[in-house]
C-alpha cells in the first residue's frame, strides 16, 4: 500500500532531533515514518490544529493538510519540552 501523505518539516524540527539520542531517534524515525499512512489522530487541543503522537516519554506534534495530502512535522521532545514548547 503506498503511502496516503507525505511530510514536511517544521523549521526547528532539525534541532529537537538531534537532542534525542540515537536510540530514540531511531524510534522516532520509525513513528514518523507510519504517519505517511492513515494513522487515527489525537487533536493537541481543542481548537488548536495540532495533533499529537506519543512514543514513550515523547510526543510528536504535527499538522495536517488533507487537501494536500501533507502532515507537516512541527516539534519532538519529552513531556517537560512539550509543556514548555506549548507554553503551559
Amino acid at each position: 500500500m503506498a503511502p496516503q501523505y507525505s511530510l514536511e518539516y517544521g523549521e526547528e524540527w532539525d534541532k529537537y532531533y538531534a537532542q534525542l539520542d540515537k536510540g530514540m531517534q531511531d524510534r522516532v524515525w520509525k513513528k514518523i515514518q507510519q504517519l505517511k499512512g492513515e494513522l487515527p489522530a489525537r487533536h493537541l487541543r481543542k481548537g488548536l490544529d495540532f495533533f499529537v503522537c506519543g512514543i514513550g516519554q515523547y510526543r510528536i506534534v504535527y499538522k495536517i493538510s488533507v487537501k494536500e495530502k501533507v502532515k507537516r512535522i512541527c516539534f519532538i521532545g519529552d513531556h517537560k519540552e512539550y509543556e514548555k514548547w506549548l507554553g503551559i
